[in-house]
């Protein structure tokens, strides 16, 4: 077995209990009752030190949970390198553990300990118990107990070593994906109804580096590695940085979590040098807002600055009504799957009426998403609806596609 101080090329390991510690300290409070021991933890071995990672103890003794303890002091190491038995009934009766401090300090009367294996015959570090006092019950039996539970709480470190081995090369793979430019933005244009004339663009992210997967994935991929606000102000500033090259007149619209305005991080963009008054910043429903009241606090400064809000996927579910009623949006965008269908469904139609009905009645624009057909094209415009976007009308554009349609005639078909 190879411990983690003999080489200097050690496994990744997690620097935290696994997500599930509450089960572990379980296990540990099971096994320190059945032993009939003071205190039971898990150490994990580091280059220097070993860090009490749990711990069990009803007794308020001098050890504690997140303790760090100098590797080559105490009985672990040297119960994984051989020098001390496994378990020692009597720490009197043992030369070795005679001469220890934390005998006599703590004190230690008793003494179980077993190494906690990885699969890469990586020491992680160990499963020990001890009393205060001698114990002259213990025997092979306990500590084949102890080694049982040392491999399945192995299972579990080595789940967690996984995933933290996961996330650090996907945070390794978005920060090299980052650094050459990515991502690449395209313009999906959004049209008045019913006339057709230009209003504006949103600002989608493409993503031309392997593994090829949807935006959507993407952006979840780099918030579960912890990067996801600095993709998404990558994002955010890669839009941005089209508006001046935008003729005056059509707005461009770029998506933003909570967490990103939460941040602070778009105050920046007053220092820009951009019309502000020209973006809008899409919240999307399916985002999870905690504290509504901190949030409207945190778009005051940007709203101040002509930056219009809108609250995108409406109709998706109960969260786009709390954002409608708590931020007061400037713009209402319908969800898709409100809008697929609308023309031959009377239940979308009469939603679809209406969450329009009441955005006019508070003063916000209504713009429908996701528009394929001209029948839900007439239906949408029928019904009120202020703007449009989709396939039908338009699929996302590069730069030049874009200021094309911002120069030309707009092709498609009037509603009526």
């Amino acid at each position: 077995m190879q411990t983690a101080p003999a080489s200097t090329q050690e496994p990744e390991e997690p620097s935290a209990p696994p997500q599930d510690a509450e089960g572990l300290e379980a296990i540990l409070r099971i096994v320190r009752r059945y032993l009939g021991m003071d205190v039971a933890f898990v150490s994990r071995f580091r280059e220097q030190d070993r860090l009490l990672e749990l711990l069990d103890d009803e007794s308020a003794g001098p050890l504690h949970q997140g303790q760090s303890i100098p590797l080559t002091e105490g009985y672990c190491l040297k119960v994984v390198r051989g020098e001390l038995p496994q378990f020692i009934p009597d720490t009197s009766r043992d030369a070795v553990a005679r001469q220890l401090p934390a005998t006599v300090e703590i004190p230690i009367g008793s003494h179980l300990s077993v190494p906690i294996v990885l699969s890469d015959a990586h020491v992680y570090g160990t499963l020990c118990c001890f009393s205060y006092e001698p114990n002259q019950t213990l025997d092979e039996r306990d500590v084949q107990l102890l080694r049982a539970c040392a491999e399945f709480i192995a299972l579990h470190f080595e789940a967690s070593a996984r995933r933290e081995r996961d996330k650090a090369y996907t945070a390794a793979t978005m920060r090299a994906v980052m650094a050459q430019g990515a991502p690449r933005i395209v313009f999906q244009p959004v049209y008045h109804l019913p006339d057709l004339r230009l209003h504006g663009f949103e600002c989608l992210s493409r993503f031309d580096a392997e593994p090829r997967r949807p935006p959507d994935r993407w952006f979840a991929a780099a918030h579960d590695a912890g990067v996801g606000l600095d993709l998404e102000f990558q994002a955010i500033r890669n839009a941005l940085a089209y508006l001046d090259r935008i003729p005056v007149g059509p707005c461009m619209n770029i998506n933003s979590s909570p967490e990103m305005i939460l941040s602070g991080r778009l105050l920046a963009l007053r220092e820009s040098g951009h019309d502000l008054s020209r973006v809008v910043l899409e919240i999307t429903e399916h985002a999870v807002v905690r504290d509504y009241a901190a949030l409207s606090q945190a778009l005051k400064p940007l709203r101040a600055e002509g930056v219009t809000l809108a609250v995108d996927d409406a109709g998706a579910g109960y969260s786009s009504m709390r954002h409608i009623l708590s931020l007061e949006p400037d713009i209402i965008k319908l969800d898709m799957e409100l809008t697929h269908g609308i023309d031959a469904d009377p239940k979308r139609k009469a939603l679809a009426k209406g969450l329009t009905s009441f955005a006019h009645e508070i003063g916000s624009l209504v713009v429908a998403e996701g528009v394929e057909t001209q029948a839900e094209l007439l239906a949408l415009a029928r019904l009120g609806v202020d703007c449009a976007q989709g396939y039908h009308l338009d699929k996302p554009l590069d730069l030049a596609q874009a200021l094309e349609r911002c120069r030309g005639p707009i092709e498609h078909g009037r509603c009526g």
